[in-house]
Formats: structure tokens, sequence, C-alpha cells
């Protein structure tokens, strides 16, 4: 095997590319290791150009081998990996967003990048698959303008240090406040991904100025390798436009654009006219022509009239101020009494609905991934988008990428402000449907999101928002920040950059671009317009319903929350699970969890939960002595009488403990399913319980025995 190793010193552990000829047949190729987790990527491009095509096509897959964490995980009836998990899907659209602006996007040679999973141990191989990618396209012959990097920025709550590339047990630590992934190159940012705990802007400013420092290193790094060992690029010969369709267009078209482009409307059907009107002129006049080529001129040119527009005469194509927020409506509730809680949020044109389900804690998503076995979450956000929403027809019931991007993104802004386990045991599951999109439609989920949690009466700790923030850029002194994209800016600007968070600081960030990078002082900016509009946003929010529900909804499955000792679990559980399945069935209860440190979730309507906790409780008393009750005698013996106290639990009235005077025959003063009244008397050794009669009650046989012909 032919191997050549570089290595740098990243957050103090040693990253090592590594170069042989296992997949010598892709053209470009690296195994990256950091600790124990290493990642293979692979580069292809095409020799042939897809014609016919508006778009550059690049594929990034990202495949999860469970053989890299050690484990046989997936259909048990067939232990292959399947579908993507979420995470999988998440990470290669990490690698996807980082290096395709980097690309000349007028190629139409299909390029593929694969990241595979070859081990994982500490460290998350999602940071790891983005320097992969672009050493595998670095070293390789595909024309693309990198290298880019990246790295991971945390923060623990105390201390003022950030965490380079933490461990995966630092990031989900109860203590860290902020887990960040950040790329770029050049000095600028290029992709952002941030799950925070109400964090300042001033902390993620100086985030991203440290993330700058590692990246400007890993950029070195990566220059080295390539000057040692790139290979010289291709020529891509990029398709020219016939010469006679930039007449046309100047002469039939180009005076209509602005007036199209700029009508005052907030949507996109004047644009879609106008381009209509464009490629059947263009078919037309010149038939013989690819008609992407028209498509594409007609959309360089809406860019650079929005470009111009926004950045010369601080014009909109709605109207609106550069940091103007469109008309908000905001719902808490009011859909159906079924639902658990709902919100209805509209920003503009996007409009959005979402809905609360509670569930007990078996409800919980069980997590079997490469990262995590058996791990159970509790709080679920699921994004959908329609065809209808974006007024389109197509298949409805599947899942893309950007569904599952969109949700998580709004999960991640979300999961801030939820409560504890401790503090609300329930399962909680959002689900928001995008009823008309016309510009971040998952950060109008994050709003009905918010407004759904309160309805449905979650006391989560604060209201939470979003805003999509916009850039129109000539160079970095030539720009202009937009606040609120809808449509047009979204398709057209340079900087998606979405921030979620409530009034005392940033939830989420997630940020992609069109250029190669967005230098710092830009971010802050933008930052700053962010949290203007946000503060609008949720003052609007907070208007509507500023506290949850007092109590949940009646449809929803009640909680009853109590404790077992640790040696008590097995007792309640039973063998083989009998008695606790004994307690569902007689009470009719939807759940019961039991946790390893012996608390006890009862989940059911209607008093399922409270009768399967008196149960429950009945089983796992432990009784002292002096304790008083009426028991009902089960068994009489010579000896005595056993007297039941509990649902599960007897004791023994030894025959000197009835009455204060000497009894020959117990069966004379006692009979079975009579009610006595008893004390305690002591617990023995070997925690059996020995009761008295005579002791609480020293004259009930005289007083009773009438009742008993053989006490005369």
């Amino acid at each position: 095997m032919q191997k050549k190793e570089y290595s740098i010193e990243i957050g103090g552990k040693p990253l090592t590319a590594q170069f042989t000829d296992l997949a010598d047949q892709a053209h470009g190729s690296v195994i990256l290791r950091y600790g124990n987790t290493a990642v293979l990527a692979t580069a292809v491009m095409s020799d042939t150009v897809k014609d016919g095509l508006s778009y550059f096509p690049l594929t990034v897959d990202y495949e999860e081998k469970f053989y890299a964490a050690g484990a046989i995980l997936g259909n048990r009836f067939m232990r292959r990996e399947g579908r993507p998990s979420d995470e999988a899907i998440l990470s290669g659209r990490a690698v996807d967003r980082t290096i395709r602006p980097l690309f000349n996007q007028k190629m139409r040679n299909e390029v593929q990048v694969v990241i595979t999973i070859l081990s994982l141990d500490e460290y998350d191989p999602d940071v790891l698959a983005v320097n992969a990618a672009s050493l595998a396209l670095l070293t390789s012959d595909i024309p693309w303008g990198g290298p880019v990097s990246c790295v991971r920025i945390g923060k623990k709550r105390e201390g003022d240090e950030f965490l380079i590339n933490p461990e995966y047990k630092d990031r989900v630590d109860a203590e860290t406040d902020l887990d960040s992934i950040m790329c770029g190159k050049d000095g600028k940012i290029n992709m952002i991904e941030v799950g925070a705990k109400e964090v300042h802007e001033t902390l993620l400013s100086n985030a991203f100025k440290k993330a700058r420092e590692e990246i400007e290193r890993l950029q070195e790094f990566q220059l080295k390798i390539a000057q040692e060992i790139g290979k010289e690029k291709r020529v891509i010969h990029v398709k020219t436009a016939p010469e006679s369709m930039v007449g046309l267009f100047a002469e039939h078209i180009e005076g209509k654009l602005l007036d199209s482009v700029f009508c005052g409307v907030a949507g996109k059907s004047n644009i879609m006219v106008l381009k209509n009107e464009w490629l059947a002129l263009f078919k037309e006049k010149i038939p013989n022509a690819d008609p992407s080529f028209a498509s594409d001129y007609y959309e360089e040119k809406v860019d650079e009239l929005i470009h111009r527009q926004a950045i010369e005469n601080n014009k909109r194509a709605d109207g609106r101020g550069l940091d103007e927020v469109r008309a908000l409506y905001a719902q808490a509730g009011g859909v159906s009494p079924v639902l658990h809680g709902s919100g209805i949020f509209y920003r503009g044109g996007t409009h959005v609905f979402s809905a609360l389900t509670l569930g007990g804690p078996g409800d919980s998503l069980l997590i079997d991934s490469m990262e995590e076995q058996n791990a159970h979450k509790r709080f679920i956000h699921h994004y959908n988008f329609p065809p209808f929403s974006s007024g389109e027809t197509g298949r409805l019931g599947g899942l893309n990428r950007r569904m599952i991007g969109h949700g998580a993104l709004a999960e991640k802004a979300l999961e801030a402000v939820i409560p504890t386990k401790e503090n609300f045991p329930y399962t909680i599951r959002l689900v928001s449907e995008s009823m008309a999109s016309n510009g971040s439609t998952s950060m109008a989920s994050v709003c009905a999101g918010t407004l759904a949690l309160l309805d449905g009466g979650v006391p989560i700790t604060a209201l939470v928002a979003g805003i999509a923030m916009g850039l129109m850029m000539k160079d970095e002194r030539t720009y202009k920040i937009l606040t609120d994209i809808q449509g047009p800016e979204d398709h057209h600007g340079d900087m998606d950059f979405k921030v979620a968070g409530t009034h005392a600081g940033v939830t989420a960030i997630q940020m992609d671009v069109k250029v190669d990078g967005i230098p710092i002082a830009i971010l802050e900016e933008a930052l700053v317009d962010a949290k203007k509009a946000r503060e609008h946003i949720l003052d609007i929010l907070n208007n509507e319903i500023s506290k949850p529900r007092s109590d949940i909804s009646p449809r929803a499955p009640k909680i009853v929350t109590l404790s077992v000792k640790q040696d008590q679990i097995g007792m309640v559980i039973g063998p083989g699970g009998k008695m606790i399945n004994g307690i569902k069935d007689k009470t009719g209860v939807e759940d019961i969890t039991i946790e390893e440190d012996g608390t006890v979730f009862i989940t059911g309507k209607n008093g399922t939960a409270e009768e399967a906790a008196r149960i429950i409780n009945e089983m796992t008393r432990e009784y002292k002595a002096g304790e008083q009750f009426e028991g009902e005698v089960t068994r009489i013996l010579d000896f005595g009488a056993f007297v039941k106290i509990g649902s599960n639990t007897e004791g023994l009235v030894h025959i000197s403990e009835v009455a204060p005077f000497r009894i020959e025959n117990i069966s004379e003063v006692l009979t079975v399913g009579e009610k006595v009244p008893v004390v305690i008397k002591e617990i023995d050794e070997k925690n059996r319980i020995n009761l008295s009669i005579k002791s609480i009650d020293p004259d009930f046989v005289q007083r009773n025995k009438g009742n008993h012909p053989h006490t005369e």
C-alpha cells in the first residue's frame, strides 16, 4: 500500500490526513483521523456534461457504517444499514452547504462526494467530514475553489475559554452553553450551525473569531498538502449561450424587468410570468438552442438587478425598508379541542401551523444510531413542506433533506427552553406544517412552535422567535444587510443567516452562502439587526400569549411521578414483567416507566394513573413499628392469625397478642374476613411484620365476644 501522512494539532489533538491507494479509482480521496474517529472522503467528477440542467449537479452522500461504532445495529431481520439517519442527513447537508459555493455554478459535469465513516469514538465525525471532503477535492483534478476548513467551537457555562473540537461527552454536558460548527476560508465564514442556551451576541462574535484562527491554521495545512501531492486541475469548458440571446433579451425583456421584480408585491408570480414570456420568446426565436441558457441568463439579470437596487438605492422588491419585518400574525390555540396545543404564525406570505402532542415517557423516540444506542429523545420537532405551500404540485408523504434540516433547526432553537424531565416528564412532539412559503418557514416554525407549546401548557422557560437575514454584497465594503428575506432575496441573495432566540439571547443559528464567505464584521452587524427583529417578533408573540396555559389539555394523558428504592424495582416489575403488566391490565393505565434511579412515571387518563400509583405505593411501602391499621384476617392458624394491612402486605398477630388474657383457641375469638384493629409491634430481621391487637385495643375481644360464642 502506498501511503503518505500529514498531521496538525487542533484542539490539543493531532489531526492526521492519510493519502493511500485504497480508493485509487476515485479522482481524490483521503482518510482523516482525529482521536479514534476516522472518515474516508472520495470525490469523483463525470467526464460528460449533463445537458438541460439549470443547476450544478453536486451530490454529497454521508455513509454511516455500524461497524464503525463496533455495533451490530439495524433491522434484526436484515443486519444491514438502511436509509440514512437524520444525523447522517444533517451531517451530509453541512458538507454540501460548505463546499457547494466554491464550485463554478455553471459547470454541468456531475460531481459526487462520498463520506464513509470508518470508525467512531470520542469525536463526532461531522467536522472531520467537511475537512476530509475539502482535502479530497483539493488534491483531486476536479476544479474547485477550496480549500475550506471546519472546526467545532464549544463553551462551558463557567469560564471564558472556548473548547476546540470538544469530545461528544462535553457537547452534551448540561453545563455546555454553546455547541457550534463553523466553516470558512481566507478569513471569512461560509457555513454556520449553532445550538446555544440563550447566549449573548458578543459571545458568538468571539466564537466566530476563535473559529477563524483555527480555520486559518487548517487552511495552511491543506494548502501545504496540495502543493506536494495535488493533481493538476482539469479544464472544464462551460457551454456558451448563443450571441443572439443577449440582444433578444435586451430588446424585449430587459425594459420590463424592473417593474416585474420591484412591483411592491411580496411574491414571485410577476417574476415568473416575465420569465415564462422570455422562455417562450427564446424558444421561438432561437429554437435549436438549449433552453437552460435562457433560464440561467434570466436569473443572472434578476440577480444583478436585486443586488444593484439594494446596494445603490436601498430598494427591495416588495418596497420594504432594509430592516423592516413583514406584517405579523400570531394565534395560540383555537384550532380544535382535540389538539393538545396549537399555534399559527404569519410573517408576510409565510404561514406555518404547529400542533403539539403530549405523551408519557414511554412515547419518547428511541435512538439507535452510530453515536447513541438505546438513547431516548423526549422533545421532537418535525417539519413538513407540502407542495401546495409554494403553489406547486408534487408527491406527498415523502421526506427530503430540506424537511429534515429545517425541522432540526427549529428543534434546536426551541430545545433550549424545554423544561427538564424532572419538572415536566412528558414526551413533547411538535409538528410544523408549512401552509404558505415565501421566505424562511423554518424560523416561522420556531414562532408557531412557541405558540403551540404555550397553548398546550408546557412550562417553557422563555418565548423563542426566529428571523432570516440576507445580504447583497458587491465587496467587503459595499453591501447591504436585509432583514426578513423573502423568496427572490433568498434565491438571489449572497447569504441566508437564520437566527433564533429569546429576549435573553440566541438559541440557534444556521448560515448558508452563495459566495466564498462572509467577513466577521458583516456577521456581527447582521446579529445586531437580527436581535432587533427578533425582539419585535417576540413582542407580537407575547401579546398573543405571554405564559403557558395553567393546565395541559384534558385530552392529554396525566403523568403521576413517584419514587421507589432501587432494590424495589425488581419487585414492582416482577418476574418477566408479570407484576407491572398486571398493574397495567388491572388499572387500564397507558404506560408505566421505571428509571434506573427508581423514579416511576405513570401515564394514564381518567384516574388510571392515580390508581396505578396507589397500588405501587402500597407494594413498596416500608412499614414501621407503631403504625396502626384496620386489617382483615386472612388466615387462622393454631399459633395466631395473619392480618392483611396493605394490598400485598400482611402480618402475624400471635395468639398471645390478641387479648390481655390467655386464649386457648384463637378461632374462637377471630374469624377469616373479620376487620380488626392492629398495630405493628415489631419488624424482625427477616422483614416479617409482627402485629398486636391488644396493644391498640385491649378490650376488642371482650367488646366483640357476642360475635364469638366460645368466649362466654
